[in-house]
């Protein structure tokens, strides 16, 4: 089984400031290649069809360095979309539906998470199927958690395991927000209230690089890891 890939892309990176006054989140180094660079590496393994990334803060750098390794990209303008936003402006180039979301400001250390999550998805029963990972697997993040999954893996809101970025979706949900821009919260809650929102435990480690601290705590998971 393969699926389309997003690459979300396009914030302002604004806990990552200074660095992110001259560079896009994405395109700042970690041990030495650009932070997409990671995400990339990962979707290709997972092997899809298509990947795509949107952009629109600073979008030239990372267009040029995206496109060269042959991922698709879609600039937003004049206004950035957010995610959920975001994913609708992009299904014209994803081509298909479910699709697998990943953002690119994350270090993994462990099994291929796209992998896990194509291997458990079961379109039967589910809307989506969120990769979250234990507090104690969680380098560099502060966060209470996200979501409680109960003894068949739904999902409901909560301070249990944090969400990583990492996801399979169905789309077709995100046609009934008017807005123009909103977040994928609002097509989970949705999938929630039918009980169709679904969670996977990552095993491994996950390092969230969104703030400069975490550059140094994810280059030296990646030295423990070898990668």
């Amino acid at each position: 089984m393969s699926m389309p890939v997003m690459m979300f892309a396009a914030g302002f990176g604004t806990r990552m400031k200074p660095l992110t006054d001259t560079l896009p989140k994405p395109m700042i180094p970690v041990s030495g290649r650009p932070l997409a660079d990671y995400a990339l590496d990962m979707a290709r393994a997972a092997e899809p069809p298509v990947i795509v990334a949107n952009l629109h803060y600073l979008p030239d750098l990372l267009r040029e360095h995206l496109n060269a390794r042959g991922v698709k990209t879609i600039t937003e303008a004049p206004e950035i979309l957010d995610t959920g936003g975001g994913l609708r402006n992009a299904l014209p180039l994803l081509g298909s539906d479910p699709v697998i979301t990943l953002n690119s400001d994350a270090i993994w250390s462990g099994p291929n998470p796209l992998k896990e999550l194509l291997q458990a998805w079961d379109g039967a029963r589910m809307d989506g199927l969120l990769m979250c990972v234990p507090r104690h697997n969680a380098l560099g993040s502060g966060s209470r958690g996200d979501f409680v999954a109960d003894e068949t893996g739904r999902l409901s809101r909560g301070p249990g395991d944090i969400y990583t970025g990492a996801q399979i979706i169905r789309t077709d949900l995100l046609e009934t927000i008017p807005e123009t821009c909103f977040s994928l919260n609002r097509v989970w809650d949705l999938m929630m209230a039918r009980k169709r929102l679904f969670g996977l435990q990552y095993q491994g480690q996950w390092c969230d690089v969104g703030h400069p601290d975490g550059i140094l705590i994810a280059e030296d998971l990646l030295e423990r890891s070898g990668v």
